[in-house]
């Protein structure tokens, strides 16, 4: 009952939104132009571009699939640098949050980690690009601080779902704390968490990705650039690449959560 009418307040609240900004569906229909420049680019799907577009190509330039493992490359180390980075901060501070921490503790952790959330990976790559400008660090340290405070929350979560027994039963036996900690909780919640840090590494990917709009060399300038010269087929390729990447990485994160709830 509870569930169905926080359904139906959503649904209300949409409707009041939709109404408030005046949405026109209609406004969606493409012009004549912009139909067939659309046509252009879904037919271009169907032939990606195995070299590029332009004939003229300047002769220092990277063969085309050179560029394409190169921004493939660098889109991949991003993600994994911010993710890894994202564990290493968001681990112990999920634990802060949890209830496993004292009153005072959790409640100013939790605040900080709401913060740092709060505002989007690309909001933080804006404020980073005008603070340091245009380097790696800068980049990583974007997807790092909302990706590092979704893991505590999470982290933070899935420590006080987990079953309690083996930790009050270690404690009772007389282990600390922290050792009933280690042997006793964390091994029931690992796998949930393994799980979640694999996704979010999908979700690093993708946002690795976007950040090259932003002049960061990932798939995404690449794909600006060919997009910006019309190229479509190039675009595809860039898009088809980033799939499949994303497609091998759900496979093998699958395998791996396989194995550990097993």
């Amino acid at each position: 009952m509870r569930q169905g009418l926080v359904l139906i307040a959503l649904l209300v609240v949409g409707m009041i939104a939709y109404l408030a900004l005046d949405l026109d569906l209609g406004g969606l229909s493409p012009t004549r132009g912009g139909g067939d420049l659309l046509l252009e680019f879904l037919g271009a799907a169907f032939k990606p571009a195995f070299d590029y577009e332009s004939g003229a190509v300047p002769t220092d330039w990277n063969p085309f699939f050179y560029q394409v493992f190169a921004g493939l490359w660098r889109t991949v180390v991003f993600a994994a640098a911010a993710i890894g980075l994202s564990l290493v901060i968001g681990f112990p501070l999920g634990l802060l949050a949890s209830s496993l921490a004292p009153m005072p503790v959790r409640v100013s952790v939790r605040a900080m980690i709401a913060l740092m959330r709060s505002v989007h990976e690309l909001l933080w790559a804006v404020v980073l690009l005008a603070a340091v400008g245009l380097n790696t660090a800068g980049a990583v340290l974007a997807l790092t601080i909302p990706y590092a405070g979704t893991l505590a929350k999470i982290f933070s979560e899935m420590l006080d779902e987990a079953p309690p027994q083996a930790f009050r039963a270690l404690q009772l036996a007389g282990a600390t704390r922290l050792q009933a900690f280690f042997a006793g909780l964390l091994p029931r919640a690992a796998p949930d968490m393994a799980a979640y840090a694999f996704y979010r590494f999908e979700c690093a990917l993708r946002s690795s990705a976007v950040l090259g709009f932003f002049g960061y060399p990932t798939i995404g300038y690449y794909l600006k650039l060919s997009f910006e010269n019309l190229h479509f087929r190039e675009v595809w390729t860039w898009l088809y690449v980033l799939i499949i990447v994303v497609i091998l990485l759900e496979a093998w994160s699958s395998a791996l959560r396989r194995r550990f709830v097993a």
